[in-house]
């Protein structure tokens, strides 16, 4: 499946039924793009067993820390509207050993070495992100 914004390949999970509500559209599957970090639906992908997340960087986290962590990143193009899935999707990732602050911070890097190219400023959003659950503790 290729990304709708660039064309990219990208890296097709399944989403687990406990965080559905958290993924774009309700997907059971969706995907992410290792160029541009957009997270859609895949609803017409059949997603791997073993979802190949160092494609979008080598620390992206791996198995069910890295789906929850992915469908983490799908929120921050709209943090203010999906505060609520973007809290679970963490404390998801969290549960599973990612540390969150870790990922971001290897992704900024990334995106500030130009690997990454995502279609919204990754950096300011994960500041709201922190402020908006952390601050609301």
């Amino acid at each position: 499946m290729n990304c709708p914004h660039c064309d990219t390949e990208t890296v097709v999970f399944a989403v687990p039924p406990d965080l559905r509500d958290h993924a774009p559209d309700g997907a059971s599957a969706a995907s992410v793009c290792p160029h541009c970090l957009t997270v859609a639906p895949a609803s017409d992908a059949d997603p791997a067993d073993d979802p190949a997340f160092e494609r979008v960087h080598e620390s992206f986290p791996a198995g069910d820390g890295g789906v929850a962590f992915a469908l983490l990143l799908g929120t921050l193009p709209s943090i203010a509207l999906n505060k609520t899935a973007a809290r679970a999707c963490r404390e998801r990732a969290e549960r599973e050993g990612v540390d969150t602050a870790l990922a971001f911070d290897r992704l900024v890097e990334a995106v500030h070495a130009a690997d990454v190219v995502p279609e919204f400023d990754l950096e300011r959003r994960v500041r709201q992100l922190d402020s908006l659950l952390d601050g609301a503790a």
